[in-house]
C-alpha cells in the first residue's frame, strides 16, 4: 500500500470499492439539554444495528476534484489502483486542513490504509503550519467515530440539525497539529 497526493479523478472509482457507506451494530446517542444560558450535551452508546450506503455521483466527483485541485488530498493506491482517499480542504479563515470525505474500498478496510492516509493529512497540516485538522460524522458512524478518536481527534462539536434523518446528529471531532 501506498499513499500519494491524490491527482484529479478521472471518472469514479468507488463502482468498484463495494460498500460505500456503513453497518455497525453500535452507535452513539446524542442528548441535549439546554437550560436557561447554559448548554450541555452527552454521548451515550447504545447496541442499535444502523446500515447506511450511500452512491457517489458525477456530479459528486465534480465537487470533489474542486477540492482535489488544491493540492491537500491522499489516495490510497495498491499496485497502481486506487483504493482509498482522504480529500482534504485547506480553510484559512481558521487555519485548519479539513477532511471533507475519506473513504476505503471495503476490500482494503482495516488495513491501516485509514491511519496512513490521516498520518499523511496531519503531515500536510504540520507543513502548512495548520493548528487544527478537522473532520464531521454521524453520530450513527461507530467505526468512523471509533477509528477518529484511536488517531487522536476529540470530539469538538455537534449540530442537532444538519440531516434531514433524525437519527443522525453530526459530530465534529478535531486533531491539534501545533
Amino acid at each position: 500500500m501506498e499513499i500519494r497526493r491524490l491527482e484529479r479523478l478521472t471518472g469514479n472509482p468507488t463502482h468498484f470499492w463495494g460498500m460505500t457507506g456503513y453497518h455497525t451494530d453500535k452507535i452513539f446517542v446524542v442528548s441535549a439539554i439546554e437550560v436557561g444560558t447554559s448548554f450541555e450535551f452527552s454521548l451515550r452508546e447504545k447496541n442499535q444495528p444502523y446500515t447506511k450506503n450511500w452512491e457517489i455521483s458525477s456530479k459528486d466527483i465534480e465537487e470533489l476534484n474542486t477540492v482535489i485541485d488544491q493540492g491537500h488530498s491522499f489516495g490510497a493506491f495498491y499496485e497502481e489502483e486506487l483504493v482509498g482517499w482522504a480529500i482534504c480542504e485547506y480553510r484559512e479563515w481558521n487555519n485548519s486542513l479539513f477532511i471533507q470525505h475519506l473513504l476505503i474500498s471495503e476490500a482494503f478496510r482495516g488495513q491501516n490504509a485509514g491511519r496512513m492516509l490521516i498520518k499523511s493529512i496531519n503531515r500536510r497540516a504540520r507543513e502548512l503550519q495548520c493548528r487544527i485538522v478537522e473532520t464531521e460524522t454521524q453520530n450513527t458512524n461507530y467505526p468512523a467515530i471509533r477509528f477518529y478518536r484511536k488517531a487522536g481527534f476529540a470530539i469538538t462539536g455537534i449540530n442537532t440539525k444538519r440531516y434531514t434523518d433524525s437519527t443522525e446528529t453530526a459530530l465534529f471531532m478535531s486533531f491539534e497539529v501545533l
